[in-house]
């Protein structure tokens, strides 16, 4: 059996509250003001209502087994329209500066007002149970009131058009700097029929498919800016265009413009590459790739080396290796044809380097001999006229140096005519 729902018996009919004529206070003056809000922010504050209304509801009947939220909505609506228009009007002298300079309220913002007073009247409606309890700061508490307030909406206790309604008439209030309402006044019904198709606070619904967004004309291209059904070209320049809500994970999924490591990450290649260019960036640097293969079979050798062995693989093996894509079997291909060229052989111009530094070494030692004789030769002028000239001979320790510098010099060029 299906369980009834509390508000079956409660009158649907909302306080109504619909603007009249407003008549200045200057006789022959302008009586006719045009009643247009930003649609948005009334949405924004009339979203606020149900939870307001569910929290004073809730704390005014717990702990009593007489009566329910649902039992006392009706009333307790009522109570808090009349005190929302009744506080809007006052606070308004409560917010202006005072002579000793203390402001009373610290935000000026519609909303915050708004908020504010609707929090302020769900306090005044606690029961004795609800102050002197630890209910108030209860998890259970806060999933009662989102329990209620999502019941309401269900069933059309409170309907968004008449909550609206209302809060155009306490936003003319609050909003003490007429940014949230036209505030033009015109002297005859016909002045007010033309201005309103034309007036920037005239509602508008989001033209993008899927967005049901309502909005002031003023505010179109601020919407238009954020809207998360907006069509937009993909941020990456592919040729797609899609809602902007779903940008981003195209852009880190399916997107062809995507960057990606190069296939030949592992062995060298740190290039960054769009998604869709990676067979022209496989072509374009296929040398590239095949040098750095080579480098993990021949970690010995030379970057000039290894260059002239992938001239010699391209020129002999172009076609069985032109077609190979993925890293591991061109990597197997590499291994396999490098070993039908044969063993590598060292670059003459590695060879000349090896002796040159060899020759630099021989050279610093006997430099350093000469100095030593040249010194001791000197040092015997100096002690005495008479002394007799010593032999200028080399020690045996540095002797044994360059001979064995010479020799090596020698196997190197006899490496070399082999």
């Amino acid at each position: 059996m299906m369980k009834e729902s509390p508000f079956t018996d409660l009158p649907q009919n909302d306080v109504e509250l619909t603007p009249d004529k407003v008549k200045d206070e200057k006789e022959g003056g302008p009586t006719f003001h045009c009643d247009l809000c930003d649609a948005e922010i009334v949405y924004t504050i009339a979203q606020a209502f149900l939870p307001g209304l569910s929290t004073a509801c809730v704390d005014n009947t717990t702990g009593d087994v007489f009566q329910s939220p649902g039992s006392v909505a009706a009333e307790i609506r009522k109570e808090m329209v009349e005190y929302l228009m009744q506080r809007s009007v006052t606070f308004v002298a409560e917010s202006v500066v005072l002579d000793d300079g203390l402001e009373v309220q610290a935000s000026d913002h519609p909303y915050d007002i708004i908020a504010y007073l609707i929090d302020e009247f769900a306090t005044t409606k606690r029961n004795l149970f609800s102050r002197v309890s630890e209910w108030l700061l209860s998890d259970k508490r806060e999933d009662k009131i989102d329990d209620f307030s999502q019941e309401m909406e269900i069933n059309g206790f409170w309907s968004i058009d008449k909550r609206e309604a209302i809060v155009q008439t306490l936003l003319k209030n609050v909003d003490l700097k007429n940014e949230f309402h036209c505030d033009m006044k015109f002297y005859s019904a016909d002045e007010l029929a033309q201005h309103v198709p034309t007036c920037k606070y005239r509602s508008m619904t989001c033209q993008n498919e899927g967005c049901y967004a309502k909005y002031s004309i003023s505010q179109m291209e601020n919407h238009d800016s954020v809207c998360p059904y907006k069509m937009i070209p993909c941020e990456q320049k592919c040729s797609a265009s899609l809602m902007r809500r779903v940008m981003d994970r195209h852009c880190i999924t399916v997107c062809p413009m995507k960057l990606v490591n190069c296939p030949f990450y592992s062995v060298g290649c740190k290039s960054a590459i769009p998604q869709c260019k990676i067979e022209e960036h496989r072509s374009s640097d296929f040398h590239s790739h095949l040098l750095y293969i080579l480098q993990g079979i021949h970690k010995e050798a030379s970057v000039e080396v290894l260059r002239k062995r992938v001239e010699q693989l391209l020129q002999k093996y172009s076609s069985k290796l032109a077609n190979i894509r993925d890293l591991r079997s061109l990597t197997y291909k590499v291994k396999d044809l490098d070993a039908k060229l044969g063993p590598l052989k060292v670059c003459a111009t590695n060879e000349v380097d090896v002796a040159t530094k060899t020759a630099g070494k021989l050279q610093i030692l006997e430099a350093s001999d000469t100095n030593k004789v040249t010194e001791k030769g000197a040092e015997t002028r100096v002690v005495g006229f008479e002394a007799k000239p010593q032999s200028l001979e080399v020690t045996p320790t540095n002797k044994d140096s360059i001979e064995a510098v010479k020799a090596e010099i020698k196997d190197l060029k006899q490496n070399s005519s082999h």
